[in-house]
């Protein structure tokens, strides 16, 4: 899905830009791709979708600890 009409700039340009490059700021996307830079009316959206795809990153390694130390728990 199009986030960001006037830059042709979709959900996986700016999930894949969170995962695999390392952005984190709405300013290190809108030098990348450009969202935000026109109009404006995608900033909201793609400040959300920053902090769901962050929050589904960074929660990421504390599931797979909890998720250790269970089977952990349940072999011994």
């Amino acid at each position: 899905m199009y986030v960001c009409i006037c830059k042709a700039v979709t959900d996986r340009a700016i999930r894949r830009a969170v995962v695999n490059d390392g952005v984190v700021t709405l300013r290190e996307l809108s030098r990348r791709h450009g969202v935000g830079t026109c109009c404006g009316k995608c900033v909201p959206e793609v400040r959300e979708m920053l902090a769901q795809v962050r929050g589904t990153e960074s929660a990421a390694p504390v599931l797979a600890k909890h998720s250790a130390q269970l089977d952990a728990s349940i072999a011994a």
